[in-house]
């Protein structure tokens, strides 16, 4: 990012010349990197599902190549990128990281040094295969993590699951966090499905779903309240859920709350949801549960096939309790 008349935005060429700079500044602590520059720059705030795209298959063309893999990112849509590498690289087995900084890497008081610094240390160790976030002082699961804050510097956090390692003056790895691969290294960035999220307030009109599932539109990540609660007593609104997904249409329920998981069956009014169709997306973030189902409708996988799978850890994406698993039988 530079400064312009209308703000701050990305320019070509202005960062490479600082992460040379830092590398051969290190005393041999860093690796050597290579460094890719796409094409278009943006500010992350205009991300699109094509670009997650973009970057899966740079790094899955690039795998063979290279020890780990740094992704430099805006804040503003992190979080949905760093889901979405996670399901579109899946038993990826190297280490993928997606930082940023809060405060330019070019300015002189900039978080951005000391995230990437921890990132490509992070990418040269053997022991964290998988896609993350690193911000600050954590190293979060890529598909648990969730912006918190739009200006202070610890400005991720994961509520839902424990970080994957503390960035302090050591890098102390939780193993016990990791996941084992389960296959081999797979590419699954081809088209991806037409999804969207909505949340529930009081007031929330039936005629806002009814719009919104229409065609193109092929799965919708419904933000409830609590334990993944909705209006009951709304009869236009569970009519709205129930027309969509006797269309085809996948509705996975989420919570609002910043931590816990949808218990179906908890109470009426979460069962209402289920009875109408509704899957629950348990501890699932709305950035996860979005990414995942994107990916999944656009394996071309039937309808019945994707709402099992969005109810199944996948990637790490979501732990099923034992109380919600009664709930279930």
């Amino acid at each position: 990012m530079v400064d312009t008349g209308d703000g701050q935005a990305p320019v070509a060429g202005a960062l490479g010349p600082f992460l040379d700079w830092i590398v051969e500044n290190s005393r041999g602590e860093l690796p050597p990197i290579a460094f890719t520059e796409l094409d278009e720059l943006i500010d992350s705030a205009n991300a699109t599902p094509e670009s997650w795209c973009t970057i899966a298959r740079i790094l899955y063309e690039r795998r063979a190549d290279h020890h780990g893999f740094v992704v430099l990112h805006g804040t503003d849509t992190m979080a949905y990128t760093s889901s979405a590498l996670s399901f579109l690289l899946p038993n990826f087995g190297k280490p993928v990281i997606v930082t940023g900084s809060q405060i330019p890497i070019t300015r002189t008081r900039s978080d951005g040094r000391q995230n990437l610094i921890g990132a490509l240390q992070v990418a040269g160790r053997p022991d964290v295969g998988e896609v993350t976030l690193l911000f600050g002082e954590v190293l979060l699961r890529g598909n648990r993590a969730t912006k918190v804050d739009a200006s202070g510097l610890d400005a991720f956090d994961s509520p839902r699951f424990p970080p994957l390692a503390e960035i302090g003056i050591d890098i102390v790895v939780n193993h016990s966090l990791g996941r084992p691969l389960d296959g081999e290294p797979g590419l699954t960035a081809g088209r991806l499905g037409n999804v969207a999220a909505v949340r529930l307030f009081p007031g929330f009109s039936a005629s806002i779903l009814t719009n919104l599932c229409r065609p193109p539109l092929q799965g919708l990540v419904l933000e409830a309240y609590g334990a993944g609660n909705g209006p009951s007593h709304d009869k236009e609104f569970l009519a709205a859920i129930e027309a969509a997904t006797s269309q085809g249409m996948v509705v996975v329920v989420v919570t609002q709350c910043v931590r816990g998981s949808v218990q179906p069956g908890a109470y009426v009014t979460g069962s209402a949801l289920m009875h109408a169709g509704a899957v629950p997306g348990f501890d699932m973030t709305c950035e996860a549960a979005l990414t995942k189902l994107a990916v999944l409708l656009g394996q071309g996988l039937d309808t019945a096939t994707v709402a099992e799978i969005m109810q199944r850890d996948v990637a790490g994406e979501l732990t099923v309790h034992s109380v919600v698993e009664r709930s279930l039988t």
